[in-house]
């Protein structure tokens, strides 16, 4: 119910249609003609595209057909049949190079569509498949890079980039490492490329000579080539995630510094199409065609992606309006609207102060604290935990980022020491890898298991009592083989908050202790190269591990606030902190990963330990304003 406090002082419109949220969402559009275009090479936009190629179980396919913004039609074929391979420009003037024609062969052939008939051009210099890059730019002027050039039998995985003048292909810069199956968008001289196989979160930039990281994606994932857009604002979507079958729909949008997630598609798919062409399709339009829609089979469907209007009423904060006579409005900016907390089901150990990884539907908590120092290392998956192997060293006030199927554990307290030790988590076991520079526990870390980083902490040897060591504001980042100490955090303190599954480049710090019994609500945000104080909290907090979210889109809750434990939960929308819905249990010491608007919340200090668990979700919706 809203109070006269809210409304007083507000402009209340009369509009005659709801405002929206500005953000994309996927339609149907109409189906291919053939039904096996699973790794099938595309060109052009959502309203005139093109699609060459592909393969089912055994068969390799010669099939063109182009879209025009409603339906496909079957034009000339191809004059290899392939699949996987890269491809450039628009649905009149496409070029398509490289793939696989064979189990287990590559080629090396390009071909190019003048609107009427294929022409084979200029040979590629390495015969590739299923490659990293997987073509952008235009007819006269495409790149390709990485992938496998498998050759009788033989495997080989390579990191060779190449750029197409029109006329021929020349090798440049190859990839920093080897990749395959990615995502990737823009032009011949400016892309990104996100994820690929083996499974990443990592993503890379390209300015026309070098290779440079880049944010890393939300999630783990290859599958690609899907992706549309330039390196300003883009998108990709679908995947796998490495499980059986592991299909995605999940779509992440890129604005030229963070990703987002956003809806997700009708149908979950890998390996399917979407436009190459140079400028073809953004974060706000974009097609998806064909791809694998099942773990046997390829599918049909197409999906366009499109904004709203620029011109459309969308909401905003505090907005409150008059439709059908009811007076209405909206509580969070940003896309953050209110939410609430569920119950998941309880962990297998009760216990707090553990590390953590992974998404609401897919997490890994381990060590902590159960009376006793433990192990003990459980999954989630969306519904369940399940313990599964131990962590090498039991641990308490460790610091955790990554996924549930690869995960970092570094620092943390075995009383009476501070470690330094890391483990790394594959999705089955954990291997001690390259320890910290500062040994250190109660410290907060974000990122992925190749590109991660933790703050601040208390080093050396703890004593709840007296800190004699004191916080610390070192931060340190992990590049998936050691550490590096980076600038400080503003703000010394322990037992902070911080976004687990932000990247390095884009990740906020906020609560904690600094100084025995001194709670502070100062929070900050990590560019990836310095740290810079934004607003605070609206209630300071210790022992604020229950944080999930990115440096733009970010979840508090639970902590110890004064002299008790609390269950404020308060929404970070890459600007200012709202008070949202409380948790059903107050706490401290608990666990939490996921994102703003689906995140998990586990574990902690009520007291006793808990093994409760609650899930966040956020729903979109217009609220109804009543008054009396």
């Amino acid at each position: 119910m809203s109070t006269l406090k809210k409304i007083l002082g507000s402009t209340i419109q009369v509009l005659d249609d709801d405002p929206i949220e500005y953000v994309g969402s996927w339609s149907t559009g109409g189906n291919l003609n053939q039904t096996a275009y699973r790794g099938a090479m595309s060109a052009g936009t959502s309203t005139a595209g093109a699609v060459a190629g592909g393969f089912s179980p055994g068969n390799y396919y010669d099939y063109f057909e182009q879209y025009n913004g409603t339906s496909w039609t079957e034009t000339t074929e191809i004059n290899t049949a392939r699949s996987s391979g890269g491809s450039s420009g628009t649905s009149t003037a496409m070029l398509i190079f490289g793939g696989r024609i064979s189990s287990p062969s590559a080629t090396n052939v390009t071909e190019s569509w003048n609107g009427s008939t294929w022409t084979e051009v200029s040979d590629m210099n390495y015969p590739r498949y299923s490659p990293a890059i997987s073509g952008q730019g235009s007819q006269t002027a495409a790149i390709d890079g990485g992938g496998n050039n498998r050759q009788s039998g033989s495997s080989d995985n390579i990191t060779n980039v190449e750029t197409w003048d029109g006329s021929s292909w020349s090798e440049t810069t190859d990839l920093p490492s080897v990749n395959g199956n990615a995502f990737s968008f823009g032009s011949s001289t400016a892309l990104i490329l996100a994820g690929g196989y083996p499974l990443r979160t990592t993503s890379l930039s390209w300015n026309g000579s070098s290779w440079t990281s880049s944010t890393s994606i939300p999630v783990s994932k290859s599958g690609g080539p899907a992706g549309a857009g330039t390196t300003t604002s883009g998108l990709i979507w679908g995947g796998w995630n490495g499980n059986d079958p592991g299909l995605l729909a999940g779509t992440q949008a890129w604005d030229g510094s963070a990703w987002t997630e956003v809806n997700d598609l009708s149908t979950a798919r890998q390996i399917n199409g979407g436009p190459k062409g140079p400028s073809t399709g953004s974060s706000s339009s974009a097609i998806s065609f064909g791809g694998t829609t099942s773990p046997s089979g390829p599918g049909q469907y197409t999906e366009e992606w499109s904004f709203p209007s620029p011109t459309a009423t969308v909401r905003q904060e505090g907005q409150l309006y008059f439709k059908g006579g009811l007076l209405k409005g909206f509580e969070k900016a940003g896309g953050i609207p209110a939410a609430t907390y569920s119950a998941g089901g309880n962990l297998n150990t009760a216990r707090g102060y553990m590390g953590g990884a992974g998404l609401q539907t897919a997490g890994l908590i381990f060590g902590g604290n159960t009376g006793s120092v433990t192990a003990i290392t459980e999954n989630y998956n969306g519904s369940s935990w399940t313990e599964v192997s131990d962590l090498n060293t039991g641990r308490t006030n460790n610091a955790g980022f990554g996924t549930s199927t690869a995960a970092i554990s570094s620092g943390g307290s075995n009383p009476p020491n501070n470690r330094d030790e890391v483990e790394s988590w594959n999705g089955s076991s954990w291997t001690e890898t390259s320890e910290l520079n500062t040994e250190r526990s109660d410290s907060a870390g974000s990122g992925s298991q190749t590109s991660g980083m933790i703050a601040t902490g208390t080093t050396p040897s703890p004593n709840p009592a007296s800190r004699p060591g004191g916080t610390t504001i070192v931060t340190e980042t992990w590049d998936g083989s050691s550490w590096t100490e980076v600038a400080d955090t503003n703000t010394q303190r322990l037992q902070a908050g911080m976004s687990v599954n932000g990247p390095t480049s884009n990740s906020i710090i906020a609560g904690g202790e600094n100084g025995p019994g001194s709670q502070t609500a100062d929070a900050e945000t990590w560019n990836g190269t310095s740290w810079t104080e934004v607003n605070n909290l609206n209630t300071a907090r210790a022992t604020l591990y229950n944080f999930a979210g990115t440096g733009s889109q970010a979840v508090a809750a639970g902590g110890y606030a004064g002299t008790t434990r609390t269950a404020i939960s308060e929404i970070w929308n890459g600007t200012s902190w709202t008070e949202g819905n409380d948790l059903s249990t107050a706490r401290n010491a608990g666990y939490g990963f996921g994102f703003g608007t689906a995140s998990i919340h586990c574990g902690g200090d009520t007291p006793p330990y808990t093994n409760a668990t609650e899930e966040l979700s956020a729903d979109i919706t217009n609220t109804t304003v009543t008054t009396s």
